[in-house]
């Protein structure tokens, strides 16, 4: 390893480290998630013998909304 390398290799291990352990949080706090979420008018279900099928369409606009409000948020701050 050379000196250049090692500040970028440091960055992506606390990258990765900060990634992993906001994933951990959320597999902590998952069963706490309010009931709805799953359940939403946009959510498809279909089933047929032993195949089931489920497209969460609508939670997952739900979320990309939040994420996309909390990043403009954290990026309108930094300013």
């Amino acid at each position: 390893m050379t000196p250049e390398t090692a500040p970028i290799l440091g960055r992506m291990l606390l990258f990765a480290g900060i990634v992993l352990a906001a994933a951990g949080l959320c597999l902590l706090l998952a069963p706490r998630l309010p009931a709805f979420l799953g359940r939403l008018p946009g959510d498809f279900q279909w089933g047929r013998g032993n195949l089931r099928v489920y497209f969460p369409l609508a939670t997952c606009l739900l979320i990309s909304l939040v994420l996309t409000l909390i990043a403009w948020l954290i990026s309108l701050l930094r300013r």
